[in-house]
């Protein structure tokens, strides 16, 4: 499958961190939160990857090229104005082909082996959600996971787990079919397919954390430069 890495935002919960510097671009542990992503994705077998950009998105490409120091192939998608999650996914249709692909938010660190994301049909499933549980500043969750692995949308009166929508996800063109190339979120296209019970979940219980403010940001740095501290002094 290829990839894409979803890397328009303007990055405005991260002033002033992001003043020159887009989103994707920040450092934790010595790399920035794309290039864990991309590298992930390599170590999976996935080497075709599509990254939209807008805000600084010049920065980007500089930063990481055609991919070849990642052993990965990157075309970009720019944006000349900002076209929102599945607007920015539909731009780059083109470049991601007829067959499912993966989606990754820019707005995350995980440590989520790709590799046990499997494709999706185009009929009966449209697009499988990667699901953790609730952080503490998203307490409510995004959507309900039953046991078959089907999504629906919260209901106060489910017995369902309310999970959160990490920011990964395997997803299929025709999941996009139908809807113009303009700015667009994503939302309303997840819970149209859910009411055709066409989009499936999955629970990752690993390393996950949604980027949303500096605080998280360098409290995840110490976290990591701690790590590769303790795991250099084992050689």
């Amino acid at each position: 499958m290829k990839a894409m890495i979803l890397a328009a935002g303007l990055g405005t919960r991260m002033l002033p961190l992001t003043a020159d510097t887009p989103k994707p671009l920040l450092k934790v542990g010595g790399r920035s939160l794309i290039e864990y992503h991309i590298l992930n994705l390599a170590a999976a077998g996935v080497t075709d990857i599509v990254i939209n950009h807008f805000y600084l998105g010049e920065k980007i490409e500089k930063a990481l090229g055609d991919g070849r120091d990642y052993g990965v192939r990157i075309v970009y998608s720019p944006e000349i104005e900002r076209m929102e999650t599945a607007g920015g996914i539909i731009r780059a249709l083109p470049l991601l082909g007829d067959d499912p692909f993966i989606v990754v938010s820019g707005d995350i660190w995980t440590e989520f082996p790709f590799a046990s994301l499997t494709p999706v049909d185009g009929d009966k499933v449209l697009g499988r959600l990667v699901m953790v549980n609730n952080p503490e500043h998203h307490s409510v969750g995004d959507f309900h996971l039953d046991q078959s692995g089907v999504l629906s949308k919260p209901a106060e009166d489910s017995h369902l787990p309310c999970l959160t929508y990490s920011g990964v996800s395997v997803m299929h063109p025709k999941l996009f079919a139908g809807y113009p190339e303009a700015p667009l979120p994503l939302r309303p296209l997840l819970l149209a397919a859910m009411l055709r019970h066409q989009l499936h979940g999955q629970l990752y219980t690993g390393p996950w954390l949604d980027i949303g403010t500096p605080a998280r940001l360098h409290s995840l740095d110490r976290t990591l430069v701690t790590l590769v501290g303790q795991t250099c002094a084992t050689y």
